[in-house]
């Protein structure tokens, strides 16, 4: 049995092959429509999520197979005071496969290491969310063609932007990629990022303010918002979340070729007025996360269609 906690879970060979079975999903989907027939998959949601948790779902149905759980911790028993470990374990009994999103780092961890079926870590406090990174990475390979040689700009809140953070780690093991991180100083990349994973991996990457600065080189610009949950008091949140707005006219500085990505949800950082460009793939991003975890449920529980 197999769980995915981090994009570093799998190699690099076998992460080409999830997305290349994504990719097959996106093409023939109904070769795959009854695959996981008579298999349950469980979302434990103990913090709020749209594209992430229906995305799961989306994926199970798609897959033939049905769904259960919760969207929120005070719809579960946590809320009389029941652990991480207990729930998984009485999870384990009622479905096959279970994707669970907390707000404490590391809960998916315990999860799994008590849990007698495959365990998905789908965001856990500040820390990782590797299927975003998965759906990140299918998202570029599709539509630029390649994951190495590639300059990417992270734009906003490289400090507690689990996204950002999961993705470079997965970035960094292709080659020829350089970072430009774009953030205001309050929110730059924790040094943990910055000196064990690029420094330590020898990476490119610079450290800039202004977004109009880094716009002329970059071949993927991804934007993420200001996170009010993730700040200890409102005053910072306010003064910051407005530090970077993506308009038409700063769109005009880019490559014609690149793309902008966002995990969503948007607030404010990317204006309306960028939809209709070409190069917003953002929503498109979203429908890449149903494949790629269409991919990874077929994974993780040892399911192949011919």
């Amino acid at each position: 049995m197999r769980h995915l906690m981090s994009p570093l879970d799998f190699s690099v060979e076998e992460l080409d092959k999830l997305l290349d079975l994504a990719n097959d999903i996106e093409k023939n989907p109904d070769k795959y429509a009854h695959a996981c027939a008579g298999k349950k998959l469980a979302t434990c949601f103990y913090e709020p999520s749209t594209r992430t948790r229906l995305s799961f779902e989306a994926a199970m149905l798609n897959l033939g197979g049905s769904v259960l759980g919760f969207s929120e911790a005070g719809s579960s028993s946590a809320a009389k005071g029941e652990s991480v470990s207990d729930t998984i374990r009485v999870i384990s009994c009622y479905a096959d496969i279970c994707a669970i999103r907390h707000p404490k780092e590391g809960a998916a961890l315990v999860a799994s290491q008590k849990s007698l079926i495959p365990v998905i870590n789908a965001g856990d406090g500040g820390h990782q969310h590797p299927t975003q990174t998965l759906t990140d990475l299918l998202t570029i390979r599709s539509l630029k063609g390649r994951l190495s040689d590639i300059t990417i700009g992270l734009c906003g809140d490289l400090k507690f932007g689990r996204t950002v953070h999961s993705l470079i780690n997965a970035l960094i093991r292709y080659k020829n990629v350089h970072f430009v991180l774009i953030s205001p100083e309050e929110l730059r990349i924790p040094s943990y990022i910055r000196d064990d994973v690029l420094r330590a991996n020898q990476v490119e990457f610079e450290e800039v303010e202004r977004l109009e600065d880094a716009m002329t080189r970059l071949d993927v610009l991804y934007m993420t918002r200001v996170q009010r949950e993730r700040f200890f008091n409102e005053e910072d949140y306010i003064r910051l979340k407005d530090y970077y707005i993506l308009t038409k006219a700063k769109m005009e500085l880019a490559k014609e070729d690149m793309l902008v990505l966002h995990p969503l949800p948007r607030v404010n950082e990317i204006s309306v007025e960028v939809d209709s460009d070409p190069r917003a793939a953002y929503f498109k991003q979203a429908q890449y996360g149903v494949y790629v975890r269409m991919a990874l449920i077929l994974t993780l529980l040892g399911i192949q269609v011919d």
